[in-house]
């Protein structure tokens, strides 16, 4: 099943012009995040960018390139194209960049919306290396006791590699949901968790079709998570030059030709540069099997970031992707319009 729906997003991107380059990470980045149960930002933005492709606001076939170096530092010019393309070669540059400095930041200028932030931290786990990626997005968070768009759901993702297990992987929106888990409750009919939306007036609300923004992480305590939400602004958008949330054509816009031109930012870390690398295997597995092990309260269980994720990948292994109503609907089309075999589908919900 999943290898099939990989194959059937590939297509349509393709069927749509975007060069071989940029079907293969914008699957890979969608994949990523159904397959770890993040379907906001998994195979449902297949349409949006399908349709941004075929208009014009992304590139089909970019020219990417490294613009700027100094040291363990670059930036790279992602020339107006999909933001997954964009962040799988600044994590691979980064990747590249510690092997010999010890730690590599990249700068991305010019990107479009890239999917989930995680699926570029975890590469550099998968290297051995500790990984961080953000970038920022049009405004749809109000500010802690702000009652307006200010900051994107401004993600923070950071992973690790741990010997002889998967990624620790910590992968945030800095708002209580992303806006796109609020198009999926639409499409399934679902109520939003208290506190995290507003209607127009910046009241709480839990229907997503009143939801006008996202409340910033943290409830009664929201102002951490504006500032966290600031932290992805300073390096994403300051840091490079780019345009800040207030500034930036929204992904929902109806001019699906205009660049968005985000900005976005990349670190790989190689902890040998720091520790034996022994020593930091036996610590971060002491620490992770003594946060495992930590009593958990009455019908619940502890468990690291990544560990739902990636059990949710196991059982998606046997089960199958679950897709939304309004996704199926898309991939109907999209199969009807380029001639492609139409897909099995599990219903979500």
């Amino acid at each position: 099943m999943a290898d099939d729906l990989a194959a059937f997003c590939h297509a349509v991107l393709r069927a749509v012009g975007a060069d071989e380059a940029t079907a293969d990470a914008a699957t890979r980045a969608m994949m990523h995040g159904s397959r770890l149960g993040v379907d906001s930002h998994g195979v449902r933005l297949l349409e949006h960018y399908a349709g941004v492709l075929e208009a014009g606001r992304v590139a089909r076939a970019p020219y990417v390139t490294i613009v700027r170096e100094l040291g363990a530092v670059a930036t790279l010019d992602a020339g107006f194209g999909h933001g997954a393309l964009a962040g799988y070669r600044a994590m691979e540059k980064a990747i590249s960049i510690a092997s010999t400095y010890g730690i590599g930041a990249v700068g991305i200028r010019n990107m479009s919306h890239f999917g989930p932030a995680g699926a570029y931290a975890v590469e550099a786990a998968k290297a051995g290396l500790i990984g961080f990626a953000t970038c920022n997005s049009d405004s749809l968070v109000r500010l802690h006791d702000g009652a307006a768009l200010f900051h994107g759901t401004n993600p923070l993702a950071w992973s690790a590699p741990v010997k002889g297990q998967r990624p620790w992987l910590l992968d945030m929106a800095t708002s209580a949901v992303p806006f796109n888990r609020v198009l999926l409750y639409r499409s399934l009919g679902l109520a939003m968790p208290a506190d995290t939306a507003s209607d127009e007036a910046g009241a709480a609300t839990t229907d997503p079709h009143a939801t006008a923004m996202l409340a910033p992480l943290g409830a009664a305590f929201g102002f951490k998570g504006a500032g966290l939400a600031g932290v992805a602004e300073v390096f994403s958008a300051v840091l490079t030059g780019m345009q800040l949330s207030t500034e930036l054509l929204p992904m929902s816009s109806q001019d699906k030709t205009t660049p968005r031109a985000l900005g976005g930012y990349m670190m790989a870390i190689n902890p040998d540069a720091f520790v034996d690398r022994p020593v930091f295997d036996d610590t971060m597995t002491r620490y992770l099997a003594n946060l495992r092990s930590s009593p958990a309260r009455p019908g619940t269980i502890v468990m690291a970031p990544g560990d739902r994720e990636w059990a949710e990948w196991d059982r998606r292994e046997v089960a199958g992707i679950p897709i939304d109503p309004d996704t199926e609907a898309a991939f109907a089309r999209f199969a009807e319009a380029h001639g492609l075999d139409p897909l099995p589908i599990r219903p979500a919900g």
